[in-house]
């Protein structure tokens, strides 16, 4: 085999996003061994860290090893036993795809759905939520698939007056905007590396509340999967230092100077920067014709954007113009949303004034040129 020598892209699309060339010369640095005294000083900080860009002082908060649907399969397989009332609030594909790990571990599983893109009140999670008693409740924050943002409180409020824990996906937002877990009631919170935290994927960040920790210490079902028992991982992570896996040393470096460049530049002024851009970024599509696929600017994701595609144009024509000429990659749409939506990330690094120039110059000749095919035809 000859050198590896793999394109430089713009990763505008909803994940893996752009990654500092600090956090690539962490994954440099010379390897130790998974139980090395090292590593766990990495794993420390890499804790710490975690505690303030997710918002919590919760002491089980950690990084496991696997992707974020490793992190969502480790929230499902701790706490639900087979026949666990487990209601999903879904508006999307990644709350579908909770709502099938609940059915595969055995949940007694039930729904509230809503058309991709919109998210639940208050009232319609609280009737919900007392129609169907249920003893866990799970949510996306940010759901990937269309851009909404759901605010925590509208379902954890009432799900916790009913005495169910709450589990909320934030793969999407964390690092990017604010999920103030303790603020926000969430009881079990995962995540990913390769989004809103701009590190490599590999990863999933986890934190769980003080009830919820109780809770799970009082289980009496071993998970059924093992690599994601929880109770095993705080062996290892903790005091004990008990060998569990082999976790990824190099991804653990990367996240921990991610983490580092966030907390140098200041969590609430990332959360901040991200905003900001966010709002450029709306105006500047509104300002083409275009329309977000969210309606209420309230409640869209701000470092994920959905843009409605423009009648007559071939959206994958878009996507091969930005990526064959101008080394741009964006999402597209899938499931009801398929061919109607593109997902543009506007994150980390690219979350920058000359990052949306750099975008948009490329975004408008792309339209072009699909729309001028589209005349053709």
């Amino acid at each position: 085999m000859g050198s590896l020598h793999p394109p430089r892209r713009f990763l505008f699309g909803p994940g893996p996003t752009q990654i500092e060339p600090r956090v690539y010369e962490a994954m440099s640095k010379p390897m130790v061994g998974y139980l090395d005294p090292f590593f766990f000083q990495v794993n420390e900080e890499v804790r710490t860290g975690l505690q303030q860009v997710f918002g919590t002082k919760n002491d089980l908060t950690l990084a496991i090893s696997g992707t974020g649907s490793a992190g969502m399969e480790a929230a499902v397989s701790n706490f639900v036993d087979p026949g666990t009332k487990l209601l999903v609030f879904s508006a999307g594909y990644f709350a579908e795809r909770i709502a099938e790990m609940g059915r595969r571990h055995g949940a007694n599983l039930v729904r509230a759905e809503k058309p991709w893109g919109e998210v639940f009140t208050e009232a319609e999670a609280r009737e919900a939520i007392e129609r169907e008693k249920p003893q866990l409740v799970a949510f996306v924050h940010a759901e990937t698939s269309t851009g909404a943002l759901q605010p925590p409180r509208w379902i954890t409020k009432p799900a916790h007056e009913a005495g169910a824990l709450v589990i909320a996906d934030c793969v999407t937002s964390l690092g990017a905007t604010p999920i103030r877990v303790d603020e926000s009631g969430i009881d079990m919170a995962f995540s990913c590396t390769q989004k809103g935290l701009s590190c490599p994927p590999g990863l999933a960040p986890f934190t769980v509340s003080p009830r919820a920790e109780e809770r799970l210490r009082a289980r009496k079902m071993a998970n059924p999967v093992w690599y994601l028992d929880l109770k095993l991982l705080m062996e290892y992570y903790g005091s004990m230092r008990r060998y569990h896996h082999t976790a990824p040393v190099s991804n653990f470096y990367a996240l921990r100077e991610g983490l580092a460049a966030i907390l140098e530049e200041g969590v609430e002024q990332r959360f901040d920067r991200h905003a900001r851009m966010h709002r450029d970024f709306v105006r500047r599509i509104e300002a083409m014709g275009l329309k977000m696929h969210v309606t209420d600017p309230a409640l869209r994701l701000p470092n994920l954007n959905t843009v409605r595609v423009p009648e007559g144009v071939d959206d994958q024509q878009v996507r091969r113009t930005l990526m064959a000429e101008h080394d741009i990659e964006i999402g597209a749409g899938f499931g009801p949303l398929a061919g109607k939506i593109f997902r543009i990330g506007v994150m980390g690094p690219l979350a920058t004034p000359q990052g949306l120039d750099l975008f948009f110059g490329a975004f408008e000749r792309s339209l072009a040129v699909a729309g001028a095919s589209a005349a053709r035809m």
